[in-house]
């Protein structure tokens, strides 16, 4: 990378990411400048980024993780910055690409990228996990997290394009793996339903703890060719109905202890 020219930083937030970090940070050491923010880890994972180039921030663990990495971008000093989470991998094909785009005179602000996820068994290229595109890579002022959500989508500022190669993700390297993230997952979800005034009746918690799984099951194994995946692409189509009932039983525990 031309470093006289532009600077790019990438952006993690991590809690006890002890298993994925150093993974992580191989395929991001080219970087002018990585950002770590830890957020209560009392694993290895700030002992194993220390031996990185790496500038390290302590914050406390928010269950809206987009408000930590709002704070990790806002410390980032690179024209361009590329939030990364610590259980994905930059490609060499990727960094190739990244390089070349923030060196051109490009017209965008964004970019989106595709990414190809690892479920457990296998990397999944169909049931709709494949491209999972991204927005990851942005100019410095030009892009934020609403901070509304766990899930929400980076907001960019004028035109966004597109990158070819994708990044690797590896959510669920273990079904233990999943096990241990559907409560964080479930629990966020059924607060911001609690916190948004959401009400259920009994029509509609039937309807979703027994016909939308299966619809969601069979839309993504069998219409969206999730079979193809083999292993992994059953465990990826059957823990997204088994987390869409799982949301619904904790909502509808909530309100019978209300009650």
């Amino acid at each position: 990378m031309r470093r006289d020219k532009i600077k790019l930083s990438f952006s993690i937030i991590a809690h006890n990411e002890e298993k994925n970090i150093k993974r992580c940070l191989e395929s991001i050491k080219w970087a002018d400048e990585i950002i770590l923010v830890d957020c209560e880890s009392n694993d290895k994972t700030v002992e194993i980024a220390k031996r990185y180039n790496v500038k390290i921030f302590k914050r406390k663990n928010n269950p809206n993780l987009n408000i930590n990495k709002s704070f990790g971008i806002s410390k980032a000093k690179g024209e361009w910055i590329f939030y990364i989470d610590p259980d994905e991998v930059i490609t060499k094909e990727l960094k190739r690409e990244i390089i070349e785009v923030i060196n051109s005179n490009t017209e965008y602000n964004g970019f989106k990228l595709p990414r190809l996820n690892f479920y457990a068994f296998n990397f999944l290229r169909h049931g709709g996990n494949y491209p999972d595109t991204q927005l990851r890579l942005f100019r410095k002022g030009k892009a934020r997290f609403p901070n509304k959500h766990v899930h929400e989508r980076i907001e960019v500022e004028g035109k966004v394009g597109r990158l070819k190669n994708y990044m690797l993700h590896y959510p669920y390297n273990t079904v233990a793996e999943y096990i241990n993230k559907i409560n964080f997952y479930t629990d966020f979800q059924v607060n911001y339903w609690i916190k948004k005034g959401k009400s259920i009746n009994k029509f509609e918690f039937i309807y979703n703890i027994t016909y939308k799984p299966l619809q969601k099951f069979f839309e993504r194994f069998f219409l969206k060719a999730g079979f193809l995946d083999g292993v992994g692409g059953f465990f990826a189509a059957f823990t997204n109905s088994v987390t869409h009932i799982i949301n619904y039983l904790k909502f509808y525990e909530y309100i019978k202890k209300k009650k």
